[in-house]
């Protein structure tokens, strides 16, 4: 499943990112990278997907949200 699927509260690993290197570089520097758990914080039809990680909020994008594949913890 992706990370734009989860829903408010829930938590999931992150297993892959089926991107290219400049968007796996800028997940990166968010703290976004294979094997970190997340929890979604908001998940709404519009605006951006917002999640905790690390006790940080990352703000992206739904289409990058839709290429990270996550695992339900």
């Amino acid at each position: 499943m992706t990370l734009a699927q989860l829903g408010i509260g829930e938590t999931a690993t992150i297993i892959a990112i089926e991107g290219g290197r400049g968007l796996r570089q800028k997940l990166f520097l968010e703290g976004l990278f294979e094997g970190k758990a997340v929890r979604m914080v908001s998940n709404s039809d519009y605006g951006p997907v917002i999640v905790e990680v690390e006790r940080s909020l990352v703000a992206i994008g739904r289409g990058m949200a839709q290429k990270i594949q996550v695992e339900r913890c």
